[in-house]
This record gives C-alpha cells, sequence and structure tokens, in this order.
C-alpha cells in the first residue's frame, strides 16, 4: 500500500510540474507555430551530460556550474545561425533565463560541455545576459530545493542577429522574429 501511495504521489507531482511548465512555456516564449511558413523542420536536440533526463549536480549550482554538452540535427539548408535559450519556467515570477547563446555559425551541430563566460565566444558566436545578470551560462539552482524543468530551445534562423554580446532574452527573440526556420527543444529535470 505505501508503494501504491508513493506511487501515486510521484505521478501527481510530475503531471503537476507538466502542467507548470505548460503554463510557463506560453508566458513570453516562442512556439513550433511561429517558425516561418512553408518549412515545418524541426531540430533534434540531445545532450550527452543529461542522465536520464536528469541534470547532474555538475551543471548546477550544487555542483561547478559548468554548461552542458549539446548536439543537434542539421537544420534547414536557408539557416544562417542558431540561437539556444534556456529557460526555468517553474521560477516562481515566469520563465527564469539560465543561458542564451546565438549567432552560432549554421554549420555547427554540437558544444562541448564547459563553454567559456565570454561574451564573444572562439566561432564568433555570442552570449547574452541571463537572468543573473551574468553573461554566459548559469546552472539549475531552483528557490525552495524542489524539482524544476529547464528548457533548451534551439533555433535555426535566416539570418545572423545584429546584436552585440549581452543582450537580454526579450532582444533577442524580438530580433529573432520573422526569421525562425526550424526549433528544437530538450527538456531535463533538476531536483536538488
Amino acid at each position: 500500500m505505501n508503494f501504491a501511495k508513493a506511487r501515486f504521489t510521484e505521478t501527481m507531482v510530475v503531471t503537476f510540474g507538466l502542467l507548470l511548465l505548460i503554463g510557463g512555456m506560453a508566458r513570453g516564449s516562442f512556439s513550433a507555430a511561429q517558425v516561418k511558413a512553408g518549412d515545418p523542420s524541426q531540430l533534434k536536440l540531445t545532450s550527452t551530460s543529461l542522465q536520464r533526463g536528469k541534470i547532474p549536480r555538475k551543471y548546477t549550482c550544487d555542483g561547478e556550474d559548468t554548461s552542458l554538452a549539446l548536439s543537434w540535427s542539421a537544420p534547414p539548408p536557408a539557416t544562417q545561425s542558431l540561437a539556444l535559450i534556456v529557460t526555468d519556467p517553474d521560477a516562481p515570477g515566469g520563465a527564469f533565463v539560465h543561458w542564451l547563446l546565438y549567432n552560432l555559425p549554421a554549420t555547427k551541430r554540437e558544444l562541448p560541455e564547459g563553454i567559456s563566460k565570454e561574451g564573444r565566444q572562439l566561432d564568433d558566436s555570442l552570449q547574452g545576459r541571463n537572468d543573473f545578470d551574468e553573461i554566459g551560462y548559469r546552472g539549475p539552482c531552483p528557490p525552495g530545493r524542489i524539482l524544476h524543468h529547464y528548457v533548451f530551445a534551439l533555433y535555426a534562423l535566416d539570418s545572423r542577429l545584429p546584436l552585440p554580446a549581452g543582450e537580454t532574452r526579450e532582444q533577442i527573440e524580438t530580433a529573432m522574429k520573422g526569421h525562425m526556420l526550424a526549433r528544437g527543444e530538450l527538456i531535463a529535470l533538476y531536483e536538488p
């Protein structure tokens, strides 16, 4: 009986978390419907850093706070750049930005773990300002120390964004409007 109660509780927590995720994604994030008409392509985004869909401590504020390794499928042929936006939709104030990386070369198919915090990377991609008010990646650090979902959204764009390093999510998303060719998403969990 205790096992059944525990299983029911776990199911309810996951269901509630998914409802929060869906609600959070609806607040201020791009959807597949905003990808340019005529090219329904989607990107497949994966990470070898995850363990059964969970983010290990190494990539969080409880560990080394290093960025995860990511890889993705080939974008549409017209792609000129890629942009990555990582958010926590379960944050109390709405989607909290953990990482912004834009103007990634269209030929790039992966990121190694541990990207530097520099605004400009060696491949000329740029990093934006996260909601910790820092440039670069900041890993999960959920308040209340409860389970949170982290959304890694990758966008294929038909141009490079005319922005300097250190821009905010709002500035990046404004520049992306009308330029999205494809989108990929990876959702990972972290519970301290």
